[in-house]
């Protein structure tokens, strides 16, 4: 007879091919987190950090960018990070731009509270922002309601598919630069958890991630299922690179590389002062 949970929790994170193929191990079936039953609530990136601030969600996806507000509220995973290597959001317009050109101009953020948008005011400086849906970005440029966008997801990937051309990739310059992975999104872990049950988590995520890619073809046909209409290529491209080596353990690269765009964000006044990085080993 099978032990009924004696718990249950909720796991936030985004209905998007990367977050679903992280999670395949759950969806699976190969992955369970004895004594404990888990509920996953999917919804986007941006309403996601705003649960976060009240420490809603006993797991949680969250903006890097975020951390810093809800840190007292979450540890962060090593695992399951969202970190890109010479690529992350880019910036898209109607025509061929200089990217110089885009101060005091408006453009469409997919939230507030997302890296990206702490990325465009790192890069861009002074611009009007307007806050959007991450889907509803190209079209907050095509109504003219912006200049420009930032985009995240698989839109880096179908961006010309719109219409649009690619401005700058924020992640490529990024990595160009530093020599560092560009930290986008966490997984975090409610503190009043404890340790126990914070690492066991973080061991079943780690579990879930070898059983996507030891199934790769089952775990890409279930991501592709919150694929908003890609093809089953660009679907395998786009978990390939958000789901890499940097989210089976961040490391020391994305540790520092974490360290470095919080005190950028500092420097420039993004951010009130630099958080504590309480990454669970």
């Amino acid at each position: 007879m099978t032990a009924q949970p004696s718990r249950s929790f909720q796991v936030g994170h985004s209905p998007d091919p990367d977050d679903a193929f992280l999670f395949f191990g759950f969806a699976d079936g190969a992955v369970e987190l004895p004594g404990f039953a888990v509920d996953h609530v999917l919804e986007g990136i941006h309403e996601l950090n705003h649960r976060a601030r009240s420490g809603e969600l006993e797991v949680t996806a969250a903006s890097a960018h975020a951390y810093p507000e809800i840190q007292h509220h979450y540890r962060i995973m090593k695992v399951g990070g969202s970190f890109g290597r010479g690529y992350g959001p880019i910036v898209v317009a109607r025509e061929a731009l200089d990217p110089d050109e885009l101060a005091g101009r408006r453009i469409a953020l997919p939230g507030l509270s997302t890296t990206a948008a702490l990325l465009a005011r790192l890069r861009l400086g002074n611009f009007e922002a307007v806050e959007v849906d991450f889907e509803k970005v190209f079209d907050a440029v095509a109504r003219g309601q912006a200049d420009a966008a930032v985009v995240i997801h698989e839109g880096q990937l179908t961006y010309a598919d719109h219409g649009f051309h690619k401005i700058l990739d924020l992640g490529e310059e990024w990595t160009a630069e530093t020599g560092l992975p560009l930290p986008l999104g966490l997984d975090l872990v409610r503190r009043d958890l404890g340790e126990a049950t914070g690492y066991a988590f973080q061991e079943a995520l780690l579990a879930s991630i070898h059983h996507a890619r030891a199934n790769l073809d089952r775990a890409i046909d279930y991501a592709l299922e919150f694929g908003r209409g890609i093809d089953a290529d660009t679907g395998r491209r786009f978990v390939g690179m958000y789901v890499n080596e940097d989210t089976m353990d961040m490391g020391e690269d994305g540790r520092a590389a974490l360290e470095l765009l919080f005190r950028r964000a500092v420097e420039r006044g993004l951010i009130g002062e630099m958080p504590r990085l309480d990454v669970m080993e």
